[in-house]
Order: structure tokens, then sequence, then C-alpha cells
């Protein structure tokens, strides 16, 4: 059974920094191309930034780009997210997934059953 298990949100100044963090299992985290997304109240859930498998590219949403990395630690199963100079318009609940098809995975709704994976969520709310 896989299960994707997001973790290191938080409340932080604008300006600040966080780390989330993805915890995998049942799945080998370096054969499957790995993404964060977000949504905000009211909002549609949106791409943020992604690897491919094995991590050999990452690609970023421009909203992110030059504040967030994205990471893995394929050893350890683990996915991450380091976000720097955070605003206020990224307050949202981040939700880390999985795509065992392992190339670029910006889509929300392309995520078929038993091959794509979403995780619960963790908050990440930035004050002004």
């Amino acid at each position: 059974q896989v299960q994707l298990v997001e973790s290191g949100g938080g409340l932080v100044q604008a300006g600040g920094s966080l780390r989330l963090s993805c915890a995998a299992s049942g799945l080998t985290l370096r054969n499957n191309a790995m993404g964060w997304f977000r949504q905000a109240p009211g909002k549609e859930r949106e791409f943020v930034a992604a690897s491919t498998w094995g991590g050999y590219s990452t690609y970023y949403a421009d909203s992110v780009k030059g504040r967030f990395t994205v990471s893995r630690d394929n050893a350890k199963n683990a996915l991450y997210l380091q976000m720097d100079s955070l605003k206020p318009e990224d307050t949202a609940v981040y939700y880390c997934k999985a795509d065992a098809r392992g190339g670029r995975t910006e889509s929300v709704s392309d995520c078929p059953p038993r091959i794509c994976y979403w995780g619960q969520g963790t908050q990440v709310t930035v004050s002004s």
C-alpha cells in the first residue's frame, strides 16, 4: 500500500523559510516522478515543483522559481521542498505527488489510480 506523508508545514512570517518533507512508503522513490502541489482556500490545486524519476531533472512554477528548491533522497525514500523568501500568497495546503510513469508531472488531473498517488497535505501559512 502506497503512502505519502507530508510534514514540515507551519506558520512563518513573510520573508522566512520552511522545509517540507514527504516520506514515501510502498514504492521506490527513485523510480517515480515526484512533485509538490498546493491549494489555497477557494482556489484550485496548482503545480509548484517536481523532479523526474531519479531526480535527474527539476522544474518549477514561475511563481516560485528562484525561491523554492525541490530535492529528494532516494535512499531515504523522501522528497523535500525548501521554501525561502516566503510570501503571504504562498499560504496553502501543500501536497506531495508520486507518479510511476516517471516523466514530467505538472498536471493535477492526470493521476490515474495505482500509477499516481497523493499525500494528505501539510498546511503552510505565511503572515504579512
